[in-house]
């Protein structure tokens, strides 16, 4: 089982300017989420796919390995198929840029499962969310997910789901960590595949496998590494930074 790494990142971002090139204690934020990537001991390769020729130029400084993608590719998904057109690899896995402080553990944890017996179409992770989170259960930025008996997916939603008519103590919600693995050729259907109707209503494309018959296996993670979305969690992430720098 040949496991590849694709990292897929663009320039231009809605709610931090360039952000991939954002300084993280002197080093760029994408550079940093390579550097952990490339700590995965399950994972054969690693490849950043990117449309920015300055992406490219701090990686490749950095001895990185870089596959240049169309501008035109209209999610992370798409550029990653692309890239892996050109790549050998049973399974891939989609880590965002914006994850400079994932930890290595938690990117082999989502690719376990093609490790083991009877591998899914694809694989993501999920989180535990307890009382005290209710905020969280009702943000709709927040994505939950909820599981069969055997960890596999049956929707994933921006509501609160499932709806809680009646109390059940032992009901858990689960957020959904936005990190997959794909089976190479489920990763080429899926990407040639037309936006859903669940997928638009939500707008979350991981309910395109859903309606079209994959299948996804949750695993589930007890580590909470915050992304960088936004001006405030670029200082979160920093002031991280500095603190491990000092210990």
């Amino acid at each position: 089982m040949k496991a590849v790494i694709l990292i897929p990142a663009r320039l231009e971002s809605s709610r931090l300017e360039r952000k991939m090139l954002a300084d993280l204690e002197g080093e760029p934020l994408i550079v940093r989420t390579w550097r952990q990537a490339m700590r995965s001991t399950l994972a054969e390769r690693v490849v950043v796919a990117t449309d920015s020729r300055d992406i490219a130029s701090v990686l490749e400084e950095r001895g990185a390995e870089v596959v240049m993608t169309s501008p035109s590719a209209s999610c992370g998904t798409e550029r990653i198929a692309e890239a892996a057109q050109s790549i050998e690899g049973d399974v891939f896995v989609n880590l965002q840029g914006d994850e400079p402080l994932i930890s290595p553990d938690t990117i082999d944890l989502v690719l376990s499962p093609f490790f083991a017996a009877d591998p899914p179409d694809c694989s993501t992770l999920v989180f535990a969310l307890g009382p005290e989170d209710r905020a969280q259960i009702e943000d709709p930025h927040v994505v939950k997910a909820v599981l069969d008996r055997n960890g596999n997916a049956l929707y994933f939603s921006r509501s609160p789901v499932p709806f809680m008519r009646n109390h059940s103590p032992s009901l858990v919600f689960y957020r959904h960590v936005g990190m997959y693995a794909f089976g190479g050729d489920v990763l080429q259907r899926f990407a040639a595949l037309p936006a859903s109707m669940l997928e638009e209503a939500e707008s979350l494309e991981q309910l395109r496998l859903l309606e079209n018959g994959f299948s996804i296996r949750c695993v589930q993670t007890t580590v909470d590494q915050p992304g960088v979305n936004t001006a405030e969690d670029l200082e979160m992430v920093r002031a991280i930074l500095r603190k491990e720098s000092r210990s």
